[in-house]
């Protein structure tokens, strides 16, 4: 199914097309500047991310150009043992750890050009992914978001500090507190998920049920 919404300032989110591959390249280096390389997309791997689940990958649009991006599969997710790392889900790149019958939709990234931040599009891209859980009749997103935050106040404390004080509402994190009020929850801390120092490697997961309820913008 092709999607397409037109947002409150214009801008769209809309499904990824093989036409926004090489675009899509090089807006991971812009919004992902630390992250390892070997864990950026490359074009060939949207192309396959179409080819798996065309139905799980979003792009925002400004006119012709990606300013904005969200790449999913689908997974039978376990919720008591959700320790894994982004090379797991990602598999080189090409997320072959998709199950084309699995009940959770994971949400491997969300990304927003700077310039264009705070204009609705992550919210957007959160609310199209959301429809399609309902769609399909999934139980709802699991994500694992980047403690950005940590990376900058590492040696002030420890990141199972930081996290219990984000869990607690005492410490605000430009990316796992976004998610929160879109809506998601925190599960738990997961030490070694990717390889960036802005969150000196941690990831959280999160889950956002599909009873909830997100607005697009």
């Amino acid at each position: 199914m092709t999607y397409r919404r037109i947002l409150k300032s214009g801008l769209v989110i809309a499904s990824t097309a093989p036409e926004h591959a090489e675009q899509l390249e090089r807006l991971q280096e812009v919004v992902f500047p630390t992250l390892a390389a070997e864990q950026r997309f490359r074009a060939p791997h949207y192309l396959k991310h179409i080819e798996l689940f065309a139905d799980g990958q979003f792009v925002g649009l400004d006119g012709e150009s990606v300013v904005a991006m969200t790449s999913t599969i689908r997974l039978d997710f376990d919720f008591e043992h959700f320790d894994h790392s982004f090379d797991d889900i990602i598999q080189g790149g090409w997320m072959t750890s998709h199950q084309p019958e699995g009940k959770w939709l994971y949400g491997a990234d969300v990304g927003t050009r700077p310039d264009y931040r705070k204009r609705g599009l992550a919210r957007g891209l959160y609310a199209a992914r959301h429809e399609t859980v309902r769609r399909l009749g999934l139980e709802g997103q699991v994500t694992v978001g980047m403690m950005s935050g940590y990376g900058a106040r590492k040696h002030e404390m420890s990141a199972r500090d930081y996290f219990a004080e984000l869990c607690a509402g005492r410490v605000t994190d430009p990316t796992i507190t976004a998610q929160m009020h879109i809506g998601f929850s925190i599960r738990g801390l997961i030490p070694g998920y990717l390889h960036d120092p802005v969150c000196d490697d941690y990831g959280v997961c999160l889950v956002l049920e599909a009873a909830r309820d997100v607005r697009p913008d």
